[in-house]
């Protein structure tokens, strides 16, 4: 779906324009922007893996 084809039910004019902030956060949501760098779940239970493995690595390269 494309947003220059709504409208905003809140200030009528196209959500493509972003004149208020309802416009602007449905353009956001689908275009899917984010204000910065989010972790997921899965991301975080891949890092935890990862640092568990380097940690046994790192345990059994001890004399």
């Amino acid at each position: 779906m494309c947003c220059e084809d709504l409208v905003c039910a809140r200030c009528a004019r196209p959500v493509a324009e972003g004149h208020c902030s309802t416009c602007r956060a449905a353009r956001a949501e689908l275009h899917h922007e984010s204000s910065g760098f989010s972790l997921t779940p899965q991301m975080v239970a891949l890092i935890l893996l990862v640092l568990t493995v380097v940690a046994l690595l790192a345990a059994h390269q001890v004399p």
